[in-house]
């Protein structure tokens, strides 16, 4: 038993959701997050309490895990990027995939078929083709940069401190994301500071540089979107001119003016400054533009092996009418056309439709035809006898998963095969229980697509019951 919500010398037992791990206690289980690893003999102290759910914090390390690894990164103790950096690699493989195990048996009661063993990344740094960087004038010091007497500006530009929307630690390298991102990045930050440009004060929604966007390419193509807090005429063209200048890498400049309450710029318009208007990533024989509110796999390498799979998941011949949902810019779909009689992607948002029917004129596809809409009143039966009821359907819906109205629609489609794309596995088991009286899954297979994180991507193949 505790004293005081105190415990001492007790083992780190496992992993849990999130990225957390547990302690079994007499007392019940207790989540602690942070940096810590199953293994670890450590003292806890309860820090929340809800119904019947305990959280904790390390307080004290006596012994360290022999899951652990040195981390690699200078910011690992204060960002929540890539909590598991301190977990070797193929530990985080494994509970991964023990997480894909996990909750096809307790949500989705699948028990009996086989999880294949994850397919790792094949690198574990500067993996990711997308970062966003946030200008702060409330900048967050370490406990070790405050007590060194050392004089620090109060500007910012980095990440979020994790639960704090008002706190902003400065980066000086990530390894999440390939040169020249981390060049611009100090570069502008720089920059700003040199020139005395006001950064954003988000308590009070005001100051010019308020977010930077950097997109890299497997092309070697380089996007820079700059976010600015206020019409700043003069201090936009000085910082746009800046990065045109120096920055040559830089193959396609954009700039935002956002006046509102938060940082979202799907609903903003664009400017752009310099360079092209969209940057190019390929995979196999296709390329794929990419605007500054194009949705693409933020793991460029990983996404061809995760589409690699789909695609043989489907099982196609070259005779399949294929309708691949939530289809965004229309990358699976334009990736399985060429062996499919036609496809159907069905998308919620126009201007990723307009993406994808570009995507699919420049390949040279001509057997896809891309809607946009809500997939649970688009997909009705008149939409069905135009477009012709699908062989396969390939489902990628966001970590919500799909509405019930939606897995409704795919059991009248009565399609011979699925294929479920999911980046969380919860939410799948759930959809996948849904249909069980009429689909049996067959194959699983997890794919890691952001090592030194708890996620994990999965696909799964149902199959028509007889």
């Amino acid at each position: 038993m505790s004293k005081n919500n105190k415990y001492q010398y007790v083992e780190i037992t496992d992993f849990a959701a999130e990225g957390k791990c547990i302690f079994k206690s007499e007392d019940g289980v207790i989540f602690v997050e942070g940096n810590v690893a199953p293994g670890d003999i450590v003292d806890l102290e309860v820090v929340r309490t809800k119904k019947k759910l305990k959280e904790a914090v390390v307080t004290k390390v006596h012994s360290k895990s022999a899951l652990r690894t040195d981390p690699y990164c200078l910011h690992h103790l204060v960002c929540g990027g890539c909590k598991w950096q301190h977990i070797a690699y193929e530990h985080q493989l494994r509970f991964k995939r023990q997480q894909v195990v996990d909750h096809f048996e307790r949500i989705g009661k699948i028990k009996d078929v086989t999880i294949n063993e994850i397919v790792a990344a094949p690198a574990t740094e500067y993996y990711r083709n997308k970062l966003e960087f946030t200008f702060s004038n409330w900048r967050w010091l370490t406990k070790e940069q405050m007590e060194s007497g050392e004089q620090f500006t109060k500007h910012a530009l980095g990440f979020h401190v994790p639960k704090r929307f008002d706190k902003i630690f400065t980066v000086d390298h990530c390894h999440l994301q390939p040169d020249p991102s981390n060049t611009i990045r100090n570069s502008l930050h720089h920059f700003g500071e040199l020139h005395g440009i006001p950064y954003y004060d988000v308590r009070f929604n005001v100051g010019t540089l308020r977010n930077v966007i950097i997109r890299t390419a497997n092309s070697g193509d380089v996007m820079v979107i700059v976010q600015f807090g206020e019409q700043n005429d003069e201090a936009i063209e000085k910082v746009m001119e800046y990065l045109h200048k120096t920055h040559r890498e830089i193959t396609s400049l954009n700039y935002i003016v956002n006046l509102k309450g938060n940082d979202s710029y799907q609903d903003q318009e664009v400017i752009h400054y310099a360079g092209e208007t969209t940057i190019r990533e390929t995979m196999e024989d296709l390329t794929f533009l990419v605007g500054p509110k194009s949705f693409y796999q933020t793991n460029s390498a990983q996404a061809y092996t995760l589409f690699n799979i789909t695609r043989e998941f489907a099982g196609l011949t070259g005779n399949e009418s294929v309708y691949d949902l939530y289809t965004g810019t229309g990358t699976i779909a334009n990736f399985v056309a060429r062996r499919a009689k036609k496809v159907v992607g069905v998308e919620y948002v126009e201007a990723a439709v307009a993406d994808a029917r570009i995507n699919s004129q420049i390949n040279g596809i001509t057997n896809t035809s891309f809607f946009a809409g809500d997939m649970r009143r688009i997909m009705n039966e008149d939409f069905l006898r135009k477009h012709g009821r699908p062989d396969v359907i390939i489902t990628d819906p966001p970590r919500a998963g799909m509405d019930q109205p939606v897995v409704e629609t795919i059991l009248k489609a009565a399609p011979d095969r699925i294929v479920y794309v999911s980046c969380n596995t919860a939410t799948q088991a759930r959809d996948l229980a849904l249909m069980s009286d009429e689909y049996e899954v067959t194959k699983v297979q997890p794919v890691d697509m952001f090592p030194n994180t708890h996620h994990v991507e999965n696909i799964a193949l149902l199959v028509k019951r007889a």
